[in-house]
C-alpha cells in the first residue's frame, strides 16, 4: 500500500502509574520481540534522563539488551544526546555493539539538553551549541580518520542518522547522513522547502525517516481515547514541568485551559483511527514529504491496546501478521 517505505517502532520506556519503573524496561524489550516477529524493520530507543515518565536514560545499555534478545530486527538509538557524551565515547560504545551484534546497530543521535536546569546541570551541560563540531568528531572516529582510534576498529561502523530540524538539516545534508524529522516540525509549512535543500546537500545519500505517533483502532474515537495518557501527559510537562507516569483515561480528568489546548494540538498531530483513516494520512504525509521510513513512536497506558495498534500497523503495511 505504501510502496517501498519502511516501517519501525521507536519506543522510549514510558513508565505506567501502577508500576515500578523497572517494568517499562522489560516493556521495551518484550515489544521488540514482537516488532521483529511482525516484520518491523528497526526498533530505537531513546535517552531521557531524570523524567519521571520514561525508565530509559542510557540507550547502549538497553539497546544491548534488545538486540541481546532479538535475532534479525535492526536496534538503535533515536536518539544518543551528544551534548551530554564525549563523541569518542559514544564511538566506543557504538562499535562494541556492532560488534556483539554486527550489521544490526543503528546509531541516531541529537542535539537536544537535559529537561529541566537541574538535569542539565547534572549532566555537566552548558547552553553552548556544539553539536556540529561533535558529529564530525564522532564521524572521524567511527571511520578512523581521528588522531586517536576507536576500539574495537571496524570495517563498517553503524550507519549515523541525525534527529534533525532546521539547522540540522543542513548538517546532515552537507556530511551526507540520513535524517529523522518528528513533532510540530513535521506539520511546518515550510518542511518541504527544507527537505528540498537537505536532498540537494546530501545527494544519493538522501534517507528520511519521519516519526510521529500512529495508533491504530476500531474507530477514531477508540484511538483518540489511546493517544489521551500521552496527551496529558504531554500537557502537564508543558503546564507544571513534570513528564508524568501514563495514567488510564480517565473522563474526569480535569484540565486548564492551557492543558486542553495542548491535549488537542497533540492529538491533532497524532495519526489516529481505523485502518482507513490511518492510511489516508500517513499517504498524504508520505507524499508530502517524500519519506522513505516510518518510525512510528506511539505510547498508550494499556499494554494490549498497544501491541493490537503495532500488529494493525504492521498489517497495513503488508507485514506478516
Amino acid at each position: 500500500m505504501f510502496g517501498n517505505v519502511r516501517l519501525s517502532l521507536l519506543d522510549r520506556s514510558r513508565t505506567r502509574a501502577d508500576e515500578p519503573d523497572a517494568a517499562a524496561l522489560r516493556h521495551t524489550v518484550a515489544r521488540a520481540q514482537r516488532a521483529e516477529r511482525l516484520g518491523y524493520h528497526r526498533f530505537w530507543v531513546a535517552e531521557h534522563h531524570a523524567v519521571p515518565g520514561i525508565a530509559g536514560g542510557s540507550p547502549p545499555v538497553l539497546i544491548a539488551a534488545v538486540a541481546a534478545r532479538t535475532e534479525t530486527i535492526r536496534v538503535g538509538s533515536g536518539g544518543v544526546m551528544l551534548p551530554n557524551h564525549q563523541p569518542l565515547v559514544v564511538a566506543e560504545q557504538f562499535g562494541m555493539l556492532d560488534a556483539l551484534y554486527p550489521g544490526r546497530i543503528d546509531l541516531g543521535v541529537g542535539r537536544s539538553l537535559g529537561f529541566t536546569p537541574p538535569v542539565r546541570r547534572a549532566l555537566r551541560a552548558d547552553d553552548s551549541d556544539t553539536f556540529a563540531e561533535d558529529l564530525t568528531e564522532l564521524l572521524g572516529y567511527l571511520d578512523g580518520r581521528a588522531p586517536v582510534t576507536a576500539r574495537p576498529r571496524l570495517e563498517r561502523p553503524p550507519p549515523v542518522f541525525v534527529l534533525a530540524t532546521g539547522h540540522g538539516l543542513e548538517l546532515a545534508g552537507n556530511a551526507g547522513l540520513p535524517v529523522v524529522i518528528g513533532g510540530p516540525v513535521l506539520w511546518n509549512s515550510e518542511l518541504v522547502d527544507r527537505l528540498a535543500d537537505y536532498r540537494a546537500r546530501a545527494g544519493s545519500a538522501g534517507y528520511l525517516m519521519i516519526s510521529l505517533d500512529v495508533l491504530v483502532a476500531d474507530s477514531v474515537s477508540a484511538a483518540r481515547e489511546l493517544a489521551l495518557p500521552e496527551a496529558w501527559a504531554l500537557a502537564e510537562a508543558r503546564t507544571v514541568g513534570a513528564f508524568p507516569a501514563l495514567a488510564p483515561p480517565d473522563g474526569s480528568r480535569v484540565l486548564t485551559g492551557r492543558q486542553r489546548s495542548v491535549v488537542e494540538s497533540a492529538l491533532d498531530r497524532t495519526v489516529l483511527g481505523d485502518e482507513v483513516t490511518v492510511s489516508e494520512r500517513l499517504e498524504e504525509l508520505f507524499a508530502r514529504t517524500g519519506a522513505d521510513e516510518l518510525l512510528a513512536s506511539t505510547s498508550t497506558y494499556g499494554l494490549a491496546e498497544l501491541a493490537e495498534s503495532d500488529t494493525r500497523l504492521a498489517a497495513l503495511f503488508g507485514r506478516p501478521v
